[in-house]
This record gives structure tokens, C-alpha cells and sequence, in this order.
């Protein structure tokens, strides 16, 4: 194996936006950094698993067909 290659593995303190607390080890940052995230892990669909629907009143391509319908391409 190569020496020197891999990122330096260290803890970090993660603030959720809450405002809880939790230290973990990561790569990010370095020694003693902290990240605070944007979006919350906790009620976000992405980590929870729950569905989500988007209701979209004509995508992209809908509209485009729409304001180019009367040029008989």
C-alpha cells in the first residue's frame, strides 16, 4: 500500500440545525473544525425515507411544446 496517500481522518464537532451537537471523525476540515449543515437529517426525505411529491404545472418540455405548438414542426 502507498504511504501518504490518504486523507488525514480526525474529529470534527457537527451542529445540526437544531443547534445539536455531536462529534464524529471525518475527513473534513481539519482537527477540532466544525461543520454545520444546511439541511437537517432529521426531516429531511432524503434520510428519512419518506416520499415527497413535487406538483409541476408543465416541466420544461411542456412548456417548450406549448410556445412552439403553432409553428406545425
Amino acid at each position: 500500500m502507498k504511504k501518504d496517500i490518504h486523507p488525514d481522518y480526525h474529529t470534527i464537532k457537527v451542529v445540526m440545525t437544531n443547534g445539536t451537537e455531536f462529534t464524529t471523525r471525518s475527513t473534513y476540515g481539519k482537527e477540532g473544525d466544525t461543520l454545520n449543515l444546511d439541511i437537517d437529517p432529521n426531516t429531511h426525505p432524503a434520510w428519512t425515507g419518506s416520499s415527497q411529491t413535487l406538483l409541476s404545472k408543465g416541466g420544461r418540455v411542456s412548456k417548450f411544446n406549448k410556445r412552439y405548438e403553432g409553428l406545425g414542426i
